[in-house]
């Protein structure tokens, strides 16, 4: 079979004070942290779209990287990926990959030769399974927002139709997820969103993104699929305007329409800075309510308005990331799948793994500050301090439900000013904790 990086061995450890550019400095594999060995924890996932097809093209420039693969032909190109992408999930130890539909085999003549199409694409990814074990579908998706039928939308289209088309295309897409083993499926609803609402119907759009998420899920548990569906929040870009702003609004609309139960968060970080949120906050948000799930890690640039998807290199957001992650349990079918590329300007095929290694080491050692956070255990102590007032006296009489706001009126007419009660939030100093644990590594 064709080697596609031959200059490139297997990426090993070699630890924090190497300087091989082609070594991990962090992430260790086999070290348990937590209970749990470095890749359990982890979970990485290689994206097929930015990885495997993501050429630096941007609204600005056409591509700088070369991702035909040596194949000039669709069909063959769609193969072609495959072994590439094999070759490079062996080399650097990821076990994992997440796919749109689209990424794996492009669109052709009709439907129905577009669906045999990646039938026969999934089949050999199949195989490909087969022969190495250790490789395992994460998530799968359908991608429902590029082609020009889907301009206003897809499941929020105007066009029935169209709603019609997407639900043949994510039908499809359930059954590709379904036969290569996965226990994801993500709805990323790319331009499910408006521009004006002067030409909107926003309460029939609701309706219907809902009701193609229930037939999904019907469809989907009726063919034996027993895993998790994602609800992937983002707030703009495409769309000015999108239905899944962000994990609370998503929540709200899972519940008005009955889909909480189904449906967990698949959290991506720059999604979070497009929000005005940090990474951490949607990681709150998704754990305390019950619905974290999976996570597409990269991060954004501050100083743009759009979707960069830069490989994660910050590590104060991977250690909060990974302190979310840790008391939320760990991961069950989610993991970190890498939405993210390479600049435009780093187009050589070994920044692949140049690109690789800095997120993983990064998400290593935000590993490493997360455990460490949770077993010196002096934040977790300062909150659960500042809380006290909640574990007895009035505070627990609330919370047990034992007052009226009649007796509330005559607790604190008898108390008089509650002042007194505050103590200082300690920014500053927690935030130095965070930072004296980061470097004590």
């Amino acid at each position: 079979m064709k080697e596609y990086f031959d200059s490139i061995g297997k990426i090993q450890y070699e630890g924090k004070d190497s300087t091989n550019p082609l070594a991990f400095k962090f992430y260790n594999a086999d070290e348990v942290i937590c209970g749990k060995t470095m890749k359990e924890q982890l979970k990485f996932a290689l994206s097929w779209w930015h990885t495997m097809g993501g050429d630096g093209t941007d609204m600005f420039g056409c591509g700088t990287a070369d991702k035909s693969w040596g194949e000039t032909d669709s069909a063959a190109r769609s193969k072609a990926k495959v072994d590439a992408a094999f070759e490079i999930m062996t080399k650097l130890g990821i076990d994992y990959f997440c796919f749109h539909d689209r990424d794996l085999s492009p669109e052709y003549g009709s439907l129905a030769e577009t669906n045999a199409k990646l039938d026969a694409v999934t089949d050999y990814i199949a195989e490909r399974m087969k022969e190495d074990s250790s490789k395992k579908l994460l998530w799968g998706t359908a991608k429902c927002f590029d082609h020009p039928r889907y301009m206003h939308g897809a499941a929020t289209s105007p066009s029935a139709d169209v709603f019609a088309y997407t639900a043949a295309q994510v039908k499809k897409a359930v059954e590709a997820t379904v036969k290569l083993g996965g226990k994801g499926y993500v709805f990323w609803g790319g331009r499910e969103g408006y521009e004006t609402l002067l030409n909107t119907n926003m309460g029939l759009e609701l309706d219907n993104m809902a009701r193609l998420m229930k037939m999904t899920v019907d469809y989907a548990r009726s063919i034996g699929y027993n895993g998790d569906f994602y609800i992937e929040p983002k707030p703009k870009e495409p769309t000015k305007h999108q239905y899944d702003f962000d994990t609370a609004t998503v929540l709200g609309f899972l519940r008005k329409y009955g889909l909480e139960n189904d449906f967990k968060m698949n959290i991506e970080a720059n999604h979070a800075t497009l929000a005005q949120h940090t990474f951490q906050h949607e990681l709150r948000v998704a754990r305390e309510n019950g619905v974290f799930g999976s996570i597409d890690a990269n991060q954004g640039d501050p100083l743009l308005g759009w979707d960069t998807d830069q490989f994660p290199t910050n590590v104060y957001d991977t250690a909060l990331c990974m302190y979310e992650v840790l008391k939320a349990g760990g991961f069950t079918n989610g993991g970190l799948n890498f939405d993210a590329k390479a600049r435009r300007g780093s187009y050589e095929p070994e920044d692949i793994f140049y690109s690789y290694i800095a997120g993983m080491d990064s998400f290593a050692l935000g590993l490493r500050i997360a455990a460490k956070m949770i077993e010196d255990g002096r934040i977790d102590k300062f909150v659960e301090d500042r809380y006290s007032s909640w574990t007895s006296g009035i505070g627990k009489d609330i919370i047990d439900g034992k007052v009226s706001m009649a007796d509330l009126e005559k607790y604190a007419l008898e108390k008089g000013e509650a002042t007194d009660s505050l103590s200082s939030g300690r920014q500053e100093m927690l935030e130095s904790i965070v930072n004296n644990i980061m470097f004590s590594l």
